[in-house]
């Protein structure tokens, strides 16, 4: 069986960023199927490499998260071009996987099934255009009603639908309703986030030894509204023992450093975008994973790629947001949530992790518990796999 993956935004471990699709796509060729994958990269010319046994197609469209709407909107318009060029021309494909976001990769896989006959299947890993709309970046009324009539085929069309939470699938069943929907959150990757015993050489490498360090890793963009953070920081200024770490880039970057200077956060270091590697060293001499989003009721239905990350490197979670993540992060008692718009109560919330190390551990191990138990990628990929079987 010969799979064709599509996904705008793939990563391996040695570029960062989501790296479900790379273990989604590894797992189908464990599983002795043939997967050709089509993404893009920021290079000016057409290029395939052999990953791993994926066949990946890398498309030249630029895209970062510092563009525009309208150059993003581009990119996407771009990648359905090309894509679609590029996807007709390998043979006797039995199944395309599609992955949202953007939404626009369904319009690929609509045409590979009218013109070709390739049955999809489609993931979403956020509703959209719903989570566009929510943030004011989608205001006229006859692009939404066009927007939505898109979701609402693609959804219909498909042969199966994926989703990575209970709050997306329930968008999907408002939209389509009857559709049979599979539930695959994102992936603890266990095995790739071990702990080594180094944690003292990286706490001297990133200067902060003897502290309690809150990390922030990830796209740093409007819907992450990293001020929560800021203010936490800022809160948190008159102790000498908790420090902050913000890894990563996007278009809110600048504007972030500008108000960490403007706030003389002596407590707060930026560190550039990090790979898997350099991430699980971060992790290393990280106590607690911040999981920050915007106050919109989309941003809740989210699957963040960091909170699994948090799980399998048995890190004690803070969450800004309400939703599936809060209920679950509390229910199991791995973290707990922290309303952003009272930032004067973030030290009193971590406090008790402050003066008491054995609570911090055992929140610690029971994340690590739950990402084996119900996110472990050999759990999930298997899972997957049974989709195509």
């Amino acid at each position: 069986m010969k799979i064709l993956y599509i996904h705008q935004h793939f990563c391996t471990l040695a570029e960062g960023g989501s790296t479900r699709s790379y273990y989604l796509a590894k797992a189908l060729v464990d599983a002795g199927m043939s997967v050709d994958l089509i993404t893009r990269h920021n290079q000016p010319t057409y290029t395939v490499k052999s990953i791993n046994g994926i066949h990946v197609h890398y498309l030249p469209i630029y895209y970062d998260n510092v563009q525009g709407f309208l150059g993003r909107i581009f990119s996407f318009l771009k990648f359905i071009l090309l894509a679609y060029n590029a996807a007709r021309k390998i043979p006797n494909i039995s199944i395309c996987y599609a992955v949202s976001t953007p939404l626009t990769t369904g319009i690929i896989a609509l045409l590979l099934k009218c013109f070709h006959r390739i049955p999809y299947y489609f993931e979403v890993g956020d509703l959209w255009p719903l989570a566009p709309v929510q943030m004011g970046v989608i205001r006229n009324a006859l692009l939404k009603k066009m927007l939505f009539a898109l979701e609402r085929k693609i959804y219909q069309q498909a042969d199966k639908m994926i989703a990575l939470s209970p709050g997306i699938r329930n968008g999907i069943e408002q939209a389509v309703a009857g559709k049979k929907i599979y539930l695959i959150p994102n992936i603890a990757d266990c095995e790739f986030f071990h702990m080594e015993e180094k944690k003292g050489l990286l706490e001297k490498k990133f200067g902060v030894e003897g502290n309690f360090v809150i990390t922030y890793f990830g796209t740093i963009g409007k819907a992450n509204h990293l001020k929560y953070l800021l203010d936490a920081a800022r809160a948190c200024l008159f102790s000498d023992k908790v420090r902050f770490l913000i890894v990563g880039k996007g278009a809110e970057l600048l504007l972030l450093q500008q108000l960490a200077d403007a706030y003389q956060l002596n407590n707060l270091q930026f560190l550039p975008h990090a790979d898997k590697y350099a991430l699980r060293d971060i992790l290393q001499v990280t106590d607690a994973v911040y999981i920050s989003f915007a106050s919109l009721p989309v941003l809740e239905t989210g699957s963040p790629n960091k909170f699994f990350d948090a799980l399998a490197s048995g890190k004690l979670c803070i969450v800004n947001f309400k939703g599936w993540i809060k209920e679950l992060t509390e229910n199991e008692q791995c973290g707990l949530y922290i309303d952003p718009s009272k930032p004067d109560c973030f030290y009193e919330h971590i406090q008790p992790f402050l003066l008491n190390s054995s609570l911090l551990l055992t929140y610690q191990k029971h994340a690590r518990k739950l990402a084996e138990a119900q996110f472990s990628r050999t759990l999930l990929t298997q899972k997957f796999t049974d989709l195509f079987k």
